[in-house]
Order: C-alpha cells, then sequence, then structure tokens
C-alpha cells in the first residue's frame, strides 16, 4: 500500500513521549468539534423557525414539508429522507437529542476528524429514515436517526482500537451497550417513537465506523511513538457513496413496488 492509497494518514496526528508502555485511548487534542457545534446551532435553530412557523400560521408548516412522509418520499420528495434529523416535536424532543450530540458527538468528533464526522451524521440520519420508510407508514422526525448511529460508531471505534484503550474498553464496551438496549427498550414500549429509525441509524452507524471509522496504530518515530490511522477521509467519503447507494436502492425498490 502506498502513501496515496493510505490518504497520507499520519498528518492529523501528534507525537507522543518516548513511552513503550504509554496506551494512548483517544486521538491527539489537534481536531476542535466544530461540526458538532454547527450541527447543534443549526437545529436549535430551525425548531425557533418551526415555533414562529406555527405562530404566524397557526400550521405546523415547516413539519409539513421537512418531515418523513411515506406518500410524499413516493411521490418523489426525496430530501424527506434526510430532512427530518433538523426538526423536532417538542421541546424535550430536541434537548435529548442535543445534549447527547454535545455529549458524545464532540467528543466523536475529536476521534473522527471534522469531515469524516460529519458524512457519519448524515449517512446516519439517512439510513434511519430509509429504514423507518421502508418498514413503518408513520410520519415522524428528529435527529436520533443520526443519535443512535453517533453512539453505534462510538462502540465501533472503541472495539476496533480496544488493545489501546487498554483496561477500559469493556468498561466503556458494556457502558455503550446499555444505552443503546435500554434506548431502543424505550423505543419499543413507549408510543410515538420511531424505533425502527432508531435501528437505522443504529445499523448504518455500525456500517459507517466498521470500515471507514479511525483505526489507530502505535508506530515508532524520532521522539518515541506516534497514534497513526490506517484510513483516511477517502476511504470514508468512498464507504458513504457505497451504503448511501445500497440505501437508495432498497428506497427505489419500495417505490416501484408501490406504484405497482
Amino acid at each position: 500500500m502506498n502513501d496515496q492509497d493510505r490518504d497520507n494518514p499520519q498528518s492529523p496526528y501528534g507525537e507522543l513521549p518516548p513511552s513503550p508502555q504509554r496506551r494512548p485511548a483517544a486521538r491527539a487534542q489537534q481536531v476542535k468539534p466544530t461540526v458538532s457545534t454547527i450541527i447543534l446551532g443549526v437545529t436549535v435553530a430551525m425548531y425557533v423557525l418551526q415555533l414562529a412557523a406555527r405562530s404566524l400560521t397557526g400550521v405546523q408548516l415547516v413539519e409539513y414539508y421537512g418531515m418523513k412522509i411515506n406518500e410524499n418520499i413516493i411521490a418523489g420528495e426525496f430530501w424527506r429522507l434526510i430532512t427530518p434529523v433538523l426538526l423536532h416535536g417538542s421541546v424535550l424532543h430536541i434537548l435529548f437529542n442535543m445534549y447527547a450530540l454535545y455529549a458524545i458527538g464532540r467528543g466523536l468528533e475529536i476521534q473522527f476528524g471534522n469531515a469524516r464526522f460529519l458524512l457519519l451524521y448524515l449517512v446516519t440520519a439517512f439510513t434511519g429514515n430509509v429504514l423507518s420508510f421502508l418498514i413503518t407508514p408513520n410520519p415522524s422526525l428528529g435527529a436520533s436517526t443520526a443519535i443512535f448511529g453517533i453512539v453505534a460508531a462510538e462502540g465501533v471505534f472503541i472495539y476496533q482500537n480496544r488493545e489501546l484503550f487498554g483496561g477500559n474498553a469493556r468498561a466503556l464496551l458494556s457502558n455503550t451497550f446499555l444505552i443503546v438496549f435500554l434506548n431502543l427498550a424505550m423505543g419499543a414500549t413507549t408510543t410515538g417513537i420511531d424505533n425502527w429509525g432508531h435501528l437505522g441509524g443504529l445499523l448504518g452507524g455500525v456500517a459507517f465506523a466498521w470500515f471507514a471509522g479511525p483505526l489507530l496504530s502505535l508506530q515508532p518515530s524520532v521522539y518515541g511513538y506516534r497514534v497513526v490511522d490506517e484510513r483516511g477521509i477517502r476511504k470514508a467519503v468512498l464507504v458513504s457513496i457505497a451504503i448511501v447507494v445500497v440505501a437508495s436502492l432498497l428506497v427505489a425498490q419500495k417505490i416501484m413496488l408501490a406504484g405497482g
């Protein structure tokens, strides 16, 4: 594998002190969580727009044009497979999702990098809405599709780099599994929650992180050891395209069956 194929993966990482015993569990703190901060701000702004439109018109105007509605998607309004990630149904709804984005997403963005994290967020929002479209006729909205994708990606990241996390890996993975289980169980026992969207985001996050998430290793350098990511943004883009193509084919198949 030449340097071009590896997308110059060494560049995002800094040097570590020359200690063979050191087990770095995290990416060098060179990445600022800019993308997650922008997503949070845009999502809050969209909710303010929802409230303003509702107050001025007396109807849920923004939700009507942006949420996942199967009949409209079949009619060709394909933006509804991604725009629901920006919309929310209540203050509690957006508070829960944005808190999760802040608490989990910012740390994961530091590990994944800005561009790769943005791809993860968009891809998992898309796969969540696609699975919901394929299975349930109920309309839905919310960022929880992408939030489940982020949690899943964090679990895969920890698992694939468990040697660098040392003894903390098992506890971190157990905590991730517990979060996923409790939230899926809550979705399955509570009315009005699109658990298929959650599961779709979860599966999208697993697929993305498994093939395109950071795969870290320690390599010797003149200063001792440094953390190297064996995957680059090029691979993340290719994996994103592959996931979107597969999901889009499933959407097209359902639309064809609905038209037949």
